[in-house]
């Protein structure tokens, strides 16, 4: 697929996962901020932030995990007045959708495809990381119940995965790490626990990857429709 120039522009250094995303980003950041709504600026500046703090963890995953999400949530989430009428995943798929719509270089497509297929399948496959499989042990929904949906999640998630249908794929893979994120934000596991090392390793590893794009992708595509963030400045 071809690359668009003025899309990729200032991305050199970005999609190469073995080294810091960060200054290239800033870098990039500073060139074009004069040019950005005062909510694309504070989204970006507090992304890059977050970014910047996650780059610095080699070791701990689980931090690493975790920064990389507050950077993702601070690019992505909105002002919603009456936030029982959204939740958080319609609000996830929609941002996705629009980002997907704005990667006209196929940036999110490549890293999917090319880099990430296996460990991508891998998650989608792990029940540990299915909402549903919990409200079972929880004792909202019963065995039988749990099983199908895990079933019909899975096998829509291969379909997609034969049809290379980027979309469908990058919001099954964000249902999973979503759940992945409450585990560990809501103190549903414990620090460095050596039976969530599979899926916390390959979810920092993908969010490392995707993180630095979704910035990307936001600072080229200013006029897009980002909306404005949760916790505006206040003097």
């Amino acid at each position: 697929m071809g690359t668009d120039t003025a899309t990729t522009r200032g991305f050199t250094g970005v999609v190469d996962s073995n080294r810091p995303r960060y200054p290239t980003l800033k870098d990039r950041q500073r060139a074009l901020r004069d040019g950005f709504s005062p909510a694309l600026a504070l989204r970006t500046h507090r992304a890059l932030s977050w970014l910047n703090r996650a780059e610095q963890e080699l070791e701990d995953q689980d931090a690493r995990f975790v920064f990389l999400w507050i950077a993702f949530n601070a690019a992505y989430a909105n002002e919603i007045n009456d936030r029982r009428d959204f939740s958080e995943r319609r609000l996830l798929v929609g941002f996705m959708n629009r980002l997907i719509d704005s990667d006209a270089s196929n940036l999110l497509y490549d890293m999917i495809w090319r880099r990430y297929p296996q460990s991508i399948r891998l998650l989608i496959d792990n029940h540990f990381v299915f909402q549903p499989f919990w409200d079972h042990v929880n004792g909202r929904r019963t065995e039988s119940e749990w099983r199908e949906m895990f079933a019909k999640s899975k096998s829509s998630a291969h379909r997609a995965l034969g049809k290379m249908d980027t979309k469908k794929v990058f919001v099954v893979t964000f249902d999973r790490l979503y759940t992945l994120r409450n585990q560990l934000v809501h103190g549903g596991s414990t620090w460095n626990s050596s039976v969530n090392r599979s899926q916390v390793t390959d979810g920092a590893q993908i969010l490392g990857d995707i993180v630095p794009i979704v910035i990307h992708l936001m600072m080229e595509n200013p006029n897009q429709l980002w909306g404005d963030p949760c916790y505006p400045v206040v003097e």
